[in-house]
This record gives structure tokens, sequence and C-alpha cells, in this order.
């Protein structure tokens, strides 16, 4: 009944490798996280030192500060269990992880200062450059630590899971094809093929067949001794994973339910409770209270101080345009914003035409509709500078993805998947796919498939960095 293929066999380990390699890998990330923050934070203070006062200065209040920050920033990852092994085989989480860990671990630290004497040595001048060196040193460790786990879980040297499948061959082929779980580490010890029953067969028949197939695997699944059993079965089959979960509830083992194919286009599927009643939790909301505060303040600052730099350009491309064209000056179209609420838009006038209706054609490289100040206007992204008032006004942010004319909006929704994702978060004055070479004219239906692609990798990786990025980018693009 129970079989190990031959390519997975040099895989196996024995339960004590893989006990050690997951505890060592845990091990090593906490100590790693606190070796790099306690080196920075006397290297910085250090080198302040050196440059402003000719000394080393206190290398035990550099120690101290060092610990104390490597004791607040790795406690919430140990609490949460984020030092296990399976939270190293992808980098793009940590990213975020780090960010928010790292402030939270200066917020800790100046309130420490404030209650005790800890810091009394330490400069401000060197906790600034603590800071500033700190994240992109832990970003680069946890970087290297990814990737060598990745590698290592590859060639088998480091075992994230021993597992044992159990379902028909179908279902078990068809889940190693589509997931080749030895890639991040999920090492096969054997499986054991559930007999596809005739459907003519009776219930009886049924029950049986099940119990003498189940009563195989526990036997061969207690000699090869998994960390864990994954129930490779549709979850229609309430009846056969509910038999498959009480006989493995006898043996000491992780219990998985193996994924149905539509969890594969979500990436942070969880299991989320309230009160008694616990549901699979596909998607959660784009931004947290706590990150839309952090990019509203940082749009309304940046936007506020923007349009008092530049009224003065305002007034003279304003000039122009109404020495060119006439009134109006700006020009307002419908667009739709977050949750596709709609908002108008604000631009400088560039072109002849003012359409706004159910049919708007987009502007086409050397269209004769634009005017030559608009030509000016759109090269160096000039005209799209009256958004700022948008963003004030709460319908657009700096960064996010584009809005379209309604027309365009109708048309795209019919014909692309997910495109009104998009309204998930305020859209931008400008956005990832814009400064990957995604603007201007969408004449084809790939182009506009990109576009929305690079969008949605915005919306489900948007950090405070990610937006600076995009923003620096921006500033040093130029228009059509």
């Amino acid at each position: 009944m129970t079989f190990m293929p031959q390519s997975l066999l040099a895989a196996a380990r024995p339960a004590r490798w893989t006990t050690f390699a997951r505890q060592t890998v845990s091990v090593i990330s906490v100590l790693a996280d606190s070796v790099v923050i306690i080196a920075v934070s006397v290297l910085m203070g250090m080198g302040y030192h050196l440059m402003v006062y000719g000394g080393t200065g206190p290398l035990v209040s550099f120690l101290g500060v060092g610990a104390a920050s490597a004791g607040a920033f790795v406690l919430p990852g140990i609490l949460r269990a984020e030092y296990d092994l399976s939270y190293y085989l992808s980098f793009r989480p940590h990213l975020r992880r780090v960010f928010n860990y790292w402030n939270v671990t200066f917020v800790a630290l100046l309130a420490l200062a404030f209650l005790t004497r800890l810091m009394e040595d330490y400069s401000r001048g060197s906790m600034v450059l603590f800071y500033a060196a700190g994240l992109p040193a832990l970003l680069i460790v946890r970087y290297a630590l990814v990737h060598t786990i990745i590698l290592g879980s590859k060639v088998g040297l480091v075992t994230a899971q021993r597992a044992f499948l159990i379902g028909t061959g179908e279902d078990i082929s068809g889940f190693v094809r589509r997931y080749q779980p030895w890639s991040f580490g999920l090492h096969m010890v054997g499986v054991a093929p559930l007999t596809r029953i005739d459907s003519f067969a009776s219930r009886e028949e049924r029950r049986q067949t099940l119990e003498a197939d189940l009563r195989q695997a526990v036997e061969s699944a207690r000699n090869l001794r998994p960390d864990a059993v994954y129930i490779v079965t549709p979850w229609s089959e309430t009846g056969t994973i509910n038999r498959c979960v009480d006989e493995f509830l006898k043996m000491p083992v992780e219990i998985h339910l193996s994924p149905e194919r539509i969890l594969d286009r979500f990436e942070h599927v969880r299991i989320a409770r309230h009160g008694p009643m616990a549901s699979l939790q596909l998607t959660r909301a784009p931004l947290t209270w706590f990150e839309q505060t952090q990019k509203r303040v940082f749009d309304v600052a940046i936007a506020a101080g923007a349009l008092i730099a530049l009224s003065p350009l305002f007034v003279v491309v304003a000039l122009a345009v109404w020495l060119e064209t006439g009134r109006p000056v700006f020009f307002l179209q419908r667009r739709y914003g977050f949750n596709q609420q709609e908002f108008r838009i604000i631009k400088f006038r560039t072109m002849t035409t003012l359409e706004d209706g159910d049919v708007v054609r987009q502007a086409m490289r050397n269209d004769r509709r634009v005017t030559r100040i608009g030509r000016f206007l759109r090269k160096w992204n000039i005209d799209e500078l009256p958004q700022l008032i948008n963003v004030l006004k709460g319908d657009m942010s700096l960064v996010g993805p584009r809005p379209h004319a309604l027309s365009h909006n109708r048309e795209y929704e019919r014909k692309i998947a997910l495109y009104a994702r998009r309204h998930n978060v305020l859209p931008g004055i400008t956005g990832w796919a814009q400064v990957k070479g995604f603007r201007g004219e969408t004449d084809t239906e790939e182009k506009m498939r990109a576009r929305v692609d690079h969008d949605l990798f915005y919306i489900d990786n948007w950090s405070p960095w990610f937006d600076l990025r995009i923003l620096l980018k921006t500033l040093l693009s130029r228009g059509m």
C-alpha cells in the first residue's frame, strides 16, 4: 500500500536530523539579527565619535544600546514564531516585517532612554546613524540567510518538514506535480494511496476499504516518523477527511489539509477566528489602519509642501495655457477612485478637446489634439501636477494605480480579470506600472494586462519605501 519513490528516498532524513536542522536555523537567525544590531550600534557609535571627537567613545554604552535594541527587535519575532524555518523560504515578507520591527524597536529604545540612563553617553548623531545603517544591514543578512536556506533545502541539507501524504494516487500525483514540494524544503518520507472505490460499491464496502487503507497508512507513518501528515483529497470528500483526521490524531504529528486550487491565487491565506467561528481568509484589506495613516500623512505632507513650492510654476503654466488655447486652464475628467467612487481628476489642459463622455479616445504619440504647450507639459509630466490638489482632497495618493477615464474602466473590466481590484487603494499621480514603462497609450490588451499586473503587485507589496522608490523614479523620468 505504501511506497516511497526512489527519487525522493535520498531526500528523507532521520527525525533527529530534521529537528536539529529546524531548531538550528531558528537559533542562527536569532543570533544573526542580534549580532548585526549590536555590531552596527558599536560601529556607528565609534565611527561618529572618531569623526566628531577624535576618540572611540564609550564602548560599553554602545554595547548596551545594541544589546537592548537586539532584545527589543528579536523578542516579537520569537513570540510570534517568525524565526521558524518556514519563514525563511521566501525573502519578500521580510521587507515589511523588518521595517516594522525596526521602527518599533527605536520607539521602544527612545522610551527606554527616557525612563533610564542607558543612553546618556550615546549621542544623538550616533543614534541617527545607528537607525539609518541598521535597517539595510538587517535586510542584507536576512536576504543572505533566506537564499542560503532555500539552496540548502533544495539539495536536502536543510529539511523544513518531513511529510507523509495520504490520498488517492491521482490526487497525490497532482499535488506533487503542481507544488513540487521538495523545492521549498518539504521532504516526503512516504505516501499512502487510498483505494479508489467503484461508484456502485455499497456504503459498507466503502467503509471497510477505507478502514483497511487507513490502518496500513497509520502503521507505515509510525515507522517513518514524519513531522506532518498531509491529507491530499478534495475538500468535498468530508467523510474521508474526517476518518483520516480521526486516525492520525492518534499520532504526535501535525495534520494538514492540502490546498484546493483556488488557494493558489492568493499569497496570504490564513485562518481567521471570530468568536467560536473559524473561516479561511483569502485576502485582507490592502492596507491596515496604521498603514493607511502612514500613507496619508506622507501624502499630505509632500503634497502641501510641493504645492507651496510650485505655486510660481503653476502661475506660469496657467498663463501659458490660457494664452495658447484660452479657458479653461484646467482639465477635469471623471475617474474612479477608491472603492470605485467617482471623482474629478485635475490636470493642466494639454489638448484642444475636453472629452468626458461615454467615449474617450486616448492620447497617442504625435496626437494632433495635443497643443504645443501641452506637448512640453506632457514631456516633463508637468500636466499632472494639479493632481496634488486631488491628493490633499483625499481623492488620490501620490503613488498608486493610475485612474482611467470611466469609459476605459468599463471596457477593461469586461476584458481583464481582477482589473477592478486596482480600486482597492487610492489611485496615484504615479505608480509602479508607470515607472516600469507602462504609461501613456494602451493600444493593445496585452499592454493593459501588463499595467494591471504591475498595479496589483504594488497593492500586494506596498511599503513606505516602495512609495519613495517610485517617487524618485518618477522624478527622473520623462513623459510622452
